[in-house]
């Protein structure tokens, strides 16, 4: 009987990758079948008589065409969320991608009617402070603020990453909002109740600038508000501009851990370094 060749999809470009990065430990699946029919993977016995995986050469070489693959079809705003994660992993953080998160503002930011008399129609952030929430440095809140000139909306991070920490007050939750396009960063900066969103989810907020078709940055440090810090892209590196204001957070609520849980987090790293973004 001819040799059967299976077609190789992302699952078996996933457990090929899993088996590249772990001690290839066999599952012992269908999938783990194909891929050993497929040449991808090869069984090796142990002195002691245990079974693991290897990828093979023609495994590497997969992975390598699926890896350029990839990166070829980012767009720019992809990759640049793409690098702010993997740069949280480096700094010993875990870094979730593409979460969608409740989180209360103040009405007042939202132009709700109901919002108390006395608050500013025009919200003052040059001093560094949205209304309705703490100031950086101030004593440590809960991460979830309520009263009644609060309202629920949906955040929905570039990128949202915790220390690695077993005590929940040093979790130090960040928010980096990505940016690659100049009318998208200008627009964007016309929604103060998406900043208060972020800051109510985390303990510092980051706007991180790309550039543009031409290299030049999409704006400057000046432009971006004040209760948030600035990281620019030079030389394919991320560069701190400023930094951003930190306040304390007593805990993460409830339905954010388990929204994180879902997600899983975007990148795993072994090393514990923190680092300062």
């Amino acid at each position: 009987m001819d040799p059967i060749t299976p077609i190789l999809t992302r699952q078996h470009h996933r457990r090929l990758r899993d088996i590249y990065r772990s001690a290839g430990w066999p599952c012992q699946d269908m999938l783990e079948v194909e891929l050993l029919a497929a040449g991808q993977v090869e069984r090796v016995r142990s002195a002691s008589g245990h079974e693991t995986l290897r990828v093979t050469d023609a495994g590497i070489q997969t992975l390598a065409h699926v890896f350029a693959s990839n990166k070829t079809a980012r767009s720019p705003h992809e990759a640049l969320v793409e690098q702010v994660a993997v740069a949280m992993g480096h700094a010993g953080r875990l870094a979730w991608r593409g979460l969608m998160l409740r989180v209360q503002v103040p009405l007042a930011l939202l132009g709700v009617e109901e919002a108390p008399a006395e608050a500013p129609s025009t919200p003052d952030f040059t001093a560094g402070h949205i209304p309705g929430l703490p100031a950086a440095g101030a004593a440590p809140v809960c991460a979830e603020p309520g009263g009644p000139e609060q309202a629920w909306v949906m955040a929905c991070p570039d990128v949202f990453s915790i220390r690695h920490s077993s005590v929940e007050a040093y979790l130090e939750p960040v928010v980096h909002e990505i940016k690659v396009s100049r009318a998208d960063l200008l627009g964007d900066l016309k929604k103060p109740a998406k900043r208060a969103a972020y800051l109510g989810l985390a303990s510092a907020c980051w706007y991180v600038l790309g550039q543009d078709a031409k290299g030049r940055t999409i704006g400057a440090p000046d432009e971006i508000p004040a209760e948030c810090g600035v990281l620019l892209v030079e030389g394919g590196q991320l560069v701190v501009a400023r930094e951003a204001p930190r306040r304390a957070i007593e805990r993460v609520p409830f339905h954010v851990w388990m929204a994180l849980a879902k997600a899983g987090p975007a990148v795993r790293e072994a090393d514990g370094t923190q680092g300062r973004f």
